[in-house]
């Protein structure tokens, strides 16, 4: 039986689309052993994965950690690992496990570098051999996804993300919905329009967010609710936001800052579209299948597939895509906005409702 290792431990949206690449592996290596090694904080997004058997949780900065984590990895050779984070301890880590091939970042003659077939992807970051400014012109020239790019470097088909909820979260997010009063049939609109405290272009404003379901409201006449998601670092804004619903007269809920990861995406997973930046919840919703308009500034939107699920919006302002968190999301505007969410409600047959 084939073993394989991937190295993949944060941003927690950048493991859970990293997932894409688990059927097209599987289906070049069967029978095969997949194990992951994860941030802890990101085990929950692959740990109920069918295809994964094992999931290494670990915290990258700590050496002892780290150490102990290298000898259960050296027990047996492993047919082929595949390391997608730059930090040097996972460096480290990928050149001193046994196996028959490695793809991704790596020690190159003793300081970090990544194999040749990963060059596609790794060219584009941090770690580039190309300097920088060449990083970051590929970066904006880039017209392909990542699943695609890494289905590429690894030689299999492109496959999906995927996040699979255990009945017990599902049955949690029912009850909490049916407390909160979303279970009469009226479409559920979700709003994850933050992006934590320091990418400041990845977000709308409140007052842009409370806007523009004003406007998706005005435009379809439909009986929406609105249910406001995010993290623990946007509970302030988030009560803006809520607050702002209730003062235009629209039905709103605060879902709250402190659910698990589980649970937060099955609350994802009732929405019928979900307005959402560049963030974990979109990839939430992309490996739910969940109707999502998703939209960018300082990040790029090529490379995020949405696979049918979603449309996106992308700035077109001078410094789109340049990793800056002050990128401008001036353009952005609600027009747009409103255009693409009431394009995805209509393709999924939510305009029909009355």
């Amino acid at each position: 039986m084939d073993r394989i290792l991937i190295i993949k431990t944060a941003a927690l949206g950048d493991v859970l689309r990293t997932t894409s690449i688990l059927p097209g592996l599987h289906a070049a290596h069967v029978p095969v052993r997949i194990e992951w090694v994860a941030a802890r904080g990101a085990v929950d997004l692959v740990r109920t994965h069918p295809l994964v058997q094992r999931v290494h949780g670990v915290d990258v900065a700590d050496a002892q950690q780290m150490a102990a984590l290298q000898q259960v990895l050296q027990q047996e050779p492993w047919t082929r690992i595949v390391s997608l984070d730059d930090e040097e301890p996972l460096c480290r880590l990928a050149a001193a496990l046994c196996t028959a091939r490695l793809t991704g970042a790596t020690l190159v003659n003793g300081a970090r570098g990544y194999t040749d077939d990963a060059a596609e992807w790794f060219d584009m970051g941090l770690l580039s051999r190309l300097g920088k400014q060449r990083a970051d012109e590929l970066k904006v020239l880039n017209t392909r996804s990542q699943p695609a790019i890494y289905a590429t470097m690894l030689g299999v088909a492109m496959g999906r993300p995927r996040l699979e909820l255990p009945a017990e979260e599902l049955a949690w997010a029912h009850a909490w919905a049916t407390t909160h009063g979303l279970t009469d049939g009226r479409p559920l609109i979700g709003l994850n329009t933050g992006a934590g405290g320091r990418w400041h272009g990845k977000m709308l404003t409140p007052e842009r967010t409370v806007e523009a379901c004003v406007a998706l409201k005005a435009r379809t006449q439909l009986p929406l609710r609105f249910l406001v998601l995010g993290g623990a670092a946007e509970a302030e804004r988030n009560r803006a936001i809520h607050a702002g619903l209730l003062s235009k007269g629209l039905d709103s809920v605060d879902a709250g800052v402190d659910h698990s990861l589980l649970r937060f995406a099955a609350l994802v997973d009732r929405c019928q579209l979900l307005l959402v930046s560049d963030s974990l919840a979109l990839h939430m919703a992309i490996a739910r299948g969940v109707p999502n308009v998703s939209f960018y500034a300082p990040t790029s939107a090529a490379e995020i597939e949405t696979y049918g699920s979603g449309l996106k919006v992308a700035s077109t302002a001078a410094d789109y895509c340049s990793y800056r968190p002050e990128a401008s999301n001036a353009t952005i505007t609600t027009e747009r906005l409103v255009d693409a969410m009431a394009e995805m409600l209509g393709s999924s047959g939510v305009a029909n409702l009355t």
